[in-house]
């Protein structure tokens, strides 16, 4: 109860500026004369969520397991890669100018060559959010595996511990709160990457169902999605909170 009670606290002005914000725009709807077409009430759009012949259990498990996928993928290979380039300066001047060239790329411009590699499917717009999401993984992992003390670097020496050992027990626990700081922002790298995906190649998802909508001008299905994204992006957010929390609790706050 206490931790609820400190949470209000801390969120109280959010909650109101929502508030605000809703009541605002449901007046605005109604009595400003703009149409429904342009902006949907925020009562369309509740209805929407719940109402209405969309099958949102698809799309929304659809578009869950993209972004999921899309972090999984972008964490796995953004550690390595920066353990990699952490381990080697041979790796480092080989991967990091090819890595920031990837990453240079407009995204947008790349999601219509997965349609023609790979076709339509899950895994082009999985593909999709972790080539958005990886870099910052990669450059966070690299920068907390070489940025240690020196001190505890040689202690580790002085017990002739070999090197492997020592990125084990010293550089790792230091680079955890770079590496979960990163993945805060890969959580929602990863849900615009799987969106740009469905919006060039889909047949389900959220991103889809907002395409679908542009035809029939149905506004407020296309912002029921645009929740759904976005409860769907705070959860896995959420999540690397939680990890951190659990994981590196000394470098909360660090990011």
């Amino acid at each position: 109860m206490r931790k609820f009670s400190d949470l209000s606290r801390q969120y109280w002005p959010t909650l109101v500026l929502f508030a605000i914000l809703l009541a605002s725009w449901q007046a605005a709807v109604s009595f400003g004369g703009i149409r429904e077409y342009l902006l949907p009430a925020p009562l369309s759009v509740w209805n929407a969520l719940w109402h209405g012949d969309t099958s949102w259990n698809q799309h929304i498990w659809a578009t869950t397991f993209e972004i999921i996928g899309a972090f999984l993928l972008a964490a796995g290979v953004g550690v390595a890669l920066g353990v990699a380039i952490a381990w080697s300066p041979l790796l480092a001047n080989a991967l990091v100018p090819f890595l920031v060239f990837v990453n240079t790329l407009p995204k947008v411009a790349i999601a219509p060559l997965f349609l023609i590699w790979m076709g339509y499917g899950i895994f082009p717009n999985m593909l999709m959010g972790a080539l958005i999401g990886f870099f910052p993984v990669v450059i966070n992992t690299a920068v907390g595996l070489s940025q240690v003390e020196a001190d505890m670097l040689d202690l580790g020496r002085v017990f002739s511990a070999p090197k492997w050992k020592i990125f084990l027990k010293i550089r790792i626990p230091n680079a955890l709160p770079y590496i979960l700081s990163a993945l805060k922002i890969t959580a929602t790298a990863a849900v615009v990457g799987a969106i740009v995906g469905e919006f060039v190649a889909s047949q389900r998802g959220l991103g889809y169902v907002i395409v679908t909508t542009q035809s029939s001008m149905n506004t407020s299905v296309a912002f029921a999605a645009l929740i759904w994204i976005s409860a769907v992006g705070l959860a896995l957010y959420g999540a690397v909170v939680l990890a951190a929390h659990l994981w590196a609790p000394w470098a909360e706050g660090v990011d």
